[in-house]
Order: structure tokens, then C-alpha cells, then sequence
């Protein structure tokens, strides 16, 4: 699992824990937005050669 991956998935459990302890629907949607545009934002910093490197070495990762 990519680095970037972790970190969405850590905010996605912060937003939930935030939503249980009763902060603001507001807040927890924000922090749950920016977890998931952390990964996106990263993907889309690549240039088109080296994600097409990485679309590769996924694909010859799903055929192992």
C-alpha cells in the first residue's frame, strides 16, 4: 500500500472518530474531503510518463 494511500485511509478513521465524538458534521466532512484529496492531489503532481510507469508496475503487480 502507497504511502499516500495510508494517509486517506488515516483520515477517513480521524473523520469517523471526530463524527463519534460530536464535533461539527462541517468539520469532520472537511477533514474527510482533504483525506481523500491528499492521494488524488499526489496522483495528479506526476507527470504523464511516470503514471504511466506506475499504471505498469500495478498492472504486473495484479498479475502476479
Amino acid at each position: 500500500m502507497s504511502p499516500s494511500m495510508k494517509v486517506g485511509i488515516v483520515g477517513i478513521v480521524i473523520a469517523l472518530i471526530l463524527l463519534i465524538v460530536g464535533i461539527p458534521f462541517w468539520a469532520v466532512a472537511l477533514v474527510f474531503v482533504v483525506a481523500l484529496a491528499i492521494p488524488v492531489g499526489g496522483y495528479m503532481a506526476l507527470d504523464k510518463s511516470q503514471r504511466r510507469r506506475l499504471r505498469a508496475i500495478r498492472e504486473r503487480q495484479r498479475g502476479q
